[in-house]
């Protein structure tokens, strides 16, 4: 399965790398094309997948033709493409760009389907929130799923919620990192060397993680298992609790959604 890039970011560079590292394509299967010829093919290399110089190229090019761009330059760039598009998969990647949106600007009988990954996709540990609404057919679908789950887990989500679900999944990361030097910082405080630090707190994360997906367990059930009367878990938990660690992160998906 060929996989093209329409635009070559952040998040597109992020799941070539999960791919690539999952097995699920070979790099002469990738392709990409973006506006900074010099930057794409800098960025290319380092993959070992190929640079092409349009989009009309990389439509040629994939099976699998994926909407990397700005939401703004999404009809810009695709509007040209509407006939090269039969018998091809279009996965969106842009952010807001929903199944009613792509039906308006697409030729009827395009098959395609909106998601929204997150950059954790590059070490096969992400999240790929899928639209439930799309045009693909069921094989089709399974074929996107099985790629995609390489990277990640796939969750569906109905339309009304994709925006929300993007916020937690692809935006929070960056509150993840904020949480982890944070608490490197207060490592380091205490006396342990950053590199450690990091490696700690990031490792607690990971596994935190790891132990609430496998068991399914209650993060406030998590949190009162580690929490023993009179420890010191609970001061810590108490002193957050002060300072609205909670409703702290509620407000900031808030101020997202209401952007």
């Amino acid at each position: 399965m060929k996989i093209g890039f329409l635009g070559f970011g952040n998040m597109a560079q992020a799941l070539t790398d999960g791919l690539l590292r999952s097995g699920k394509v070979a790099p002469d299967e990738v392709a990409a094309c973006a506006r900074n010829w010099e930057k794409l093919c800098r960025n290319a290399g380092l993959r070992g997948i190929r640079p092409l110089e349009s989009a009309a190229q990389v439509a040629d090019f994939a099976d699998v033709l994926v909407v990397a761009v700005k939401p703004r330059q999404v009809e810009e760039v695709l509007t040209p493409l509407r006939g090269r598009l039969a018998g091809k998969i279009l996965l969106s990647v842009a952010a807001g760009f929903t199944f009613d949106r792509y039906e308006a600007i697409l030729a009827p009988g395009t098959h395609h389907i909106s998601t929204i990954p997150n950059t954790p996709v590059s070490v096969c540990e992400g999240i790929v929130v899928c639209e439930r609404r799309h045009s693909l057919t069921a094989d089709e679908w399974q074929a996107v799923r099985a790629l995609l789950g390489g990277v990640g887990m796939v969750v569906e989500i109905d339309t009304p919620l994709l925006a929300v679900a993007g916020t937690v999944c692809g935006c929070a990361p960056a509150f993840v990192a904020m949480f982890i030097e944070a608490l490197g910082d207060a490592a380091v405080k205490h006396g342990i060397p950053r590199d450690e630090a990091y490696r700690m707190v990031s490792q607690m994360v990971v596994g935190t993680g790891r132990l609430q997906l496998e068991s399914g367990t209650h993060p406030a059930v998590m949190k009162d298992a580690v929490c023993s009367p009179g420890g010191t878990t609970i001061v810590g938990v108490a002193e957050l609790e002060r300072h609205a660690f909670r409703a702290a992160v509620i407000d900031a998906v808030d101020a997202i959604e209401g952007k």
